[in-house]
């Protein structure tokens, strides 16, 4: 009987709990009239917070926006891979958006103007098309946007696409040089490249000494082998000199290069380095007189000289010869000297007074001088 009675007891006790839960005390403070009975709730604060700070993060950290597309089959537009394979023949498009679009493509086809090569600006693009393609063509294409005030514009770097193309022809495995034989100079101070690339992306590709016979390792530390512009001396010297050749190989195929004459110059980069010297200093009238401007810089680097003599101003005749070519200073040192010589005849007093000499290059110009007297 106790056992039934503690039960109830304990029945009763619960629902008055339940009871007492549906029925929470009133407020002891009633709200004034016109306060807010709503609770506040700050569920939705913090999703909020985030998602500002994420939108801002992002535009701190601008991406770089590829342009560029590529025109395929039946009108269709895409994106062009970094490294593309195409046949040799096919016409090329690319398309970069923009109203403003400047290109880059390989020097050669501008040297040449070839007409193969179109480049137009539309209203928000600009076109490049080449047709015939050839294995030659291969190389770097590239686009970028243009940011202008007023006439000065300047590259938009958030705004460029490129893509390097192989243009695969039978019977080529070389991009073709357009000599047989070429000269790589080799600087101290700068990377020299021995331009052997191929248009078939699975070729292995060797460098060779012609004398003494022999591979050229490309360990990875003097040299490299770079497909987009060939084996890359890092740090020339002396001892690379010589003559040099590629070999190609794939599928049981196997192709040699152009031969390159590697010459090693060891002459600073810089101004002209530039002297003059007068056949004479003082001059009877009526002899003739030469004036010598000489200038030894590097081999591959071009010169021009101009004069400014006495006698110009009253448009006395003279003689100017520009010549240059290539020595050997010292052991393997290769140097390019160029000259240019005035010659005038007849000496007159009005030849009287300084002769100056200016030579210039892509690095600056040096400008030399030397008096002649009338004797």
């Amino acid at each position: 009987m106790k056992v039934w009675l503690l039960l109830g007891l304990l029945l009763v006790h619960e629902a008055l709990e339940d009871v007492a839960g549906q029925h929470p005390p009133k407020n002891k403070h009633p709200k004034e009239p016109g306060e807010n009975r709503i609770k506040p709730t700050n569920k939705k604060v913090k999703p909020k917070i985030h998602k500002i700070k994420d939108r801002h993060s992002a535009d701190s950290t601008p991406k770089t926006q590829s342009i560029m597309m590529q025109m395929m089959d039946k009108g269709r537009l895409q994106k062009p891979a970094a490294t593309l394979s195409l046949m040799a023949g096919q016409t090329l498009e690319l398309r970069c958006k923009g109203n403003k679009i400047r290109w880059s493509y390989p020097a050669y086809l501008d040297t040449l103007k070839d007409t193969r090569l179109s480049v137009k600006q539309h209203e928000r693009y600009g076109q490049l098309t080449l047709v015939n393609s050839t294995a030659a063509d291969t190389g770097e294409f590239s686009c970028w946007g243009q940011l202008c005030n007023g006439y000065i514009c300047r590259r938009d770097e958030a705004k460029t696409g490129s893509t390097y193309i192989i243009f695969t022809e039978k019977g080529e495995l070389f991009v073709p040089s357009p000599s047989y034989f070429d000269v790589v100079y080799l600087n101290p101070d700068r990377q020299a490249v021995v331009p052997c690339r191929v248009t078939v992306l699975s070729a292995k590709v060797t460098l060779h000494r012609e004398f003494p016979a022999k591979e050229i390792q490309a360990n990875g530390t003097d040299i490299v082998y770079d497909m987009k512009r060939g084996f890359v001396y890092l740090q020339p010297h002396s001892d690379h000199q010589g003559v040099v050749y590629c070999k190609a190989e794939v599928g049981g195929k196997s192709q040699i290069s152009v031969k390159y004459q590697l010459l090693y110059a060891e002459v600073p980069s810089g101004p002209p380095s530039t002297t003059i010297l007068a056949s004479a200093n003082k001059v009877k009238g009526g002899d003739d007189i030469s004036i010598l401007c000489t200038v030894l810089g590097e081999p591959d680097v071009e010169v021009e000289f101009r004069w400014i003599y006495p006698g110009q101003k009253d448009e006395r005749p003279v003689t100017i010869q520009d010549t240059w070519r290539l020595i050997q200073r010292g052991l393997g040192h290769t140097t390019r000297i160029s000259q240019s010589v005035l010659i005038l005849e007849d000496f007159e007093t009005v030849d009287a007074g300084y002769y100056i000499c200016t030579a210039q290059n892509l690095r600056g110009q040096t400008s030399v001088a030397t008096t002649v007297e009338f004797s």
